[in-house]
């Protein structure tokens, strides 16, 4: 099959063309992870023809990640992802490199793999792997496209694209302490995870294409909530403190640590009005505060905390964060886990319930 036969749906477009599609054709991406996220970017980056793709993953292939990692099937069951996902991928599109590492990303590893490849994706879901991944990416000086999920929450960014763009440890300076629930306590939903790992891998080809009218995720931060639909794009500013980005490459310290994942527990307007030991904290802005509160919150943004700033708070104290319907403040409740908070509550439904109640 042609290259015009097989890509034509896409070298139609304006915006791509034969031009683009030389330089997907030229491309290199590595996807750190196989699973709910890395396995729709990968189809969607084989299918356009991406030329060499690395898939970098230790684990085996269960029965209880066929629900949403769609690359693989019963028969792939006990097989290592990152060979199994190299093998569906070779049957869809022969003509692309496929490189497959059964192996789990380290300290050890990760400048030798990340050297090879244009642009990282991030298809983990664990803190510590995303720590490092944005480290050596910065020190490597390679994009690096964000992907992460929450429920029926996800997000999506492009760290480290150019001079003047942030970094992730710009958004989240530092891992989570405390105790992390595991991810099987999260649970998930696979279309949310295909949605977030289609749009990173749609991010991966704007990066590679570099048209005029593409507007990357670069220093902004793209968050949906999937039972509504409602999605917001907020904007990312560089840390002039930021502990990574603002040091020599040579200077950049990688470390890496076991696995761990983070979720942010709800608690109901009813059960945080009976309780009269965790500290509110009311997310919203401050035109929105001055319209009527909690007594007894305190006011902390969810732009002031993008901007970079931690709270002067004891990261022991238990805290109950709240916005007007409960869905901005379920990212401020990630990042003041991120930020070393270990008991941090979602008020379910917000402001607006806890008036009603």
């Amino acid at each position: 099959m042609s290259n015009q036969d097989r890509y034509k749906r896409q070298i139609v477009l304006p915006e791509i063309g034969e031009e683009g599609q030389d330089k997907i054709s030229g491309a290199s991406i590595l996807v750190v992870g196989s699973g709910g996220l890395g396995c729709p970017a990968l189809l969607y980056l084989a299918a356009a023809g991406v030329g060499h793709i690395g898939i970098i993953d230790f684990d085996k292939v269960d029965e209880s990640n066929l629900q949403r990692q769609i690359l693989f099937n019963l028969n792939d069951v006990g097989t290592n992802k990152a060979k199994a996902a190299a093998k569906h991928l070779s049957a869809l599109n022969p003509d692309i490199k496929i490189t497959a590492i059964e192996e789990e990303l380290s300290d050890k590893n990760v400048e030798s793999l990340f050297d090879i490849f244009d642009i990282i994706i991030d298809g983990t879901d664990n803190f510590a792997a995303k720590f490092l991944i944005n480290d050596a990416a910065v020190k490597l000086g390679k994009p690096f496209i964000y992907g992460s999920i929450l429920g029926f929450d996800g997000q999506v960014a492009v760290f480290n694209a150019g001079t003047g763009a942030p970094c992730y440890r710009c958004l989240f300076p530092a891992p989570p302490s405390g105790h992390i629930p595991n991810c099987a306590e999260a649970g998930v939903i696979g279309a949310v995870a295909g949605i977030i790992g289609t749009t990173q891998a749609m991010e991966a080809i704007k990066l590679i294409v570099n048209h005029a009218s593409f507007e990357p995720l670069i220093g902004k931060l793209w968050t949906i909530d999937m039972r509504s639909m409602e999605n917001r794009v907020l904007s990312l500013g560089k840390d002039d403190n930021c502990p990574v980005c603002n040091k020599e490459s040579h200077d950049i310290m990688l470390e890496y640590t076991q696995q761990s994942c983070s979720i942010v527990p709800d608690i109901t307007p009813e059960e945080s009005k009976v309780n009269s030991t965790a500290l509110l904290i009311d997310v919203r802005e401050q035109e929105e505060w001055d319209l009527g509160y909690i007594k007894g919150a305190e006011l902390i943004a969810l732009s002031w905390l993008i901007d970079g700033n931690i709270p002067n708070i004891d990261k022991d104290r238990e805290l109950i964060i709240y916005c007007r319907s409960g869905k901005r403040s379920k990212i401020a409740g990630r990042m003041l886990i991120m930020a070393g908070f270990s008991d941090v509550k979602n008020m379910s439904d917000g402001y607006e319930k806890w008036l009603k109640v």
